[in-house]
């Protein structure tokens, strides 16, 4: 049964789900990668003034580490999937990774890799493919590499966050993260769209602003405190959750043609999430069944 706590997290990819709308009807066109910029560094700026916490010891290189694969490569590479690939191409390539995060999570962190997991992956791949695919699509080698390469890194960072339990508060961490990937994005979008607008429209600054603070401070916040508390695979399916809003709003907002075929795989990717959340049963004694739980933050499966 859905608990609190996975329905708050599920609100982040929800909320991820609406990056699509508000980046083609308020921001400049053709700028990508400046809107990871300021989706990331000023919410993280804001977070570090807020809690006044800066890492100490091992947690300036993790939080290096952790915002690299979290925010700054994977965006990168998702702007370069984005370019180079049809979105249905990309986003059912991302649909590979609460898959490589349940196979991760087999060796990094003691977690159980079953039989349900692996099916409700393969049926979240298949609803999205259903969703977001077109027929016409086309491959492009470097495209289809930077689509595989954002879903590894992004699996590998939900992983480790799992992995390294900072000491220091949720939001603080946060913070950190999002620094850090927007450090690294500054030099990528310098080099690859130059220098930004001289001027903005009211327009362009609500939908950064939206960015920043609600697709990022408040939406990674929610999303690593349910990696905190929770599997992390049961935390990655939720990211499934992003095509499906992007596509209903598509529908709602920009009166995009829905298809049978897309409320189709709406319903498997919906179904899926869902059957994934579900913790196996493991037998204790005749006839007696009780959940199989992952281990908690602090044990040793969790510790570097």
């Amino acid at each position: 049964m859905l608990n609190k706590q996975l329905l708050l997290t599920a609100l982040a990819p929800a909320i991820w789900g609406t990056t699509y709308l508000v980046t083609t009807e308020f921001l400049p066109p053709d700028r990508p990668l400046l809107a990871a910029v300021i989706r990331a560094l000023p919410a993280g700026l804001l977070l570090v003034a807020l809690t006044r916490r800066l890492p100490k010891g091992d947690w300036w290189w993790r939080s290096l580490v952790l915002g690299t694969l979290n925010i700054g490569a994977f965006l990168a590479l998702l702007f370069v999937a984005a370019y180079r690939l049809p979105g249905g191409v990309a986003a059912t390539l991302g649909a590979l990774q609460p898959l490589l995060v349940a196979g991760l999570s087999t060796g990094l962190l003691g977690e159980r890799l079953t039989r349900r997991t692996v099916l409700a992956g393969i049926a979240g791949v298949a609803g999205v493919s259903l969703l977001v695919l077109q027929s016409s699509a086309r491959l492009d080698a470097i495209g289809v590499a930077a689509a595989a390469g954002g879903a590894v890194v992004m699996a590998t960072g939900v992983v480790l966050s799992k992995r390294w339990t900072s000491p220091a508060p949720l939001l603080a961490t946060t913070g950190w993260q999002l620094v850090a990937g927007g450090l690294v994005l500054v030099p990528v979008a310098l080099a690859v769209e130059g220098a930004p607008p001289s001027s903005l429209s009211g327009a362009n600054l609500a939908g950064y602003a939206y960015l920043a603070l609600i697709g990022a401070a408040f939406a990674y916040a929610l999303w690593f405190r349910g990696i905190r508390a929770l599997s992390a695979t049961h935390v990655t399916f939720l990211g499934l959750l992003s095509p499906v809003v992007a596509t209903l709003l598509g529908w709602l907002v920009l009166g995009q043609r829905l298809t049978p075929w897309q409320l189709l795989g709406a319903v498997i990717v919906l179904a899926a999430v869902v059957a994934a959340q579900r913790r196996p049963l493991v037998r204790t004694g005749a006839d007696n069944y009780q959940p199989l739980t992952t281990p908690r933050p602090g044990t040793d499966a969790e510790m570097v």
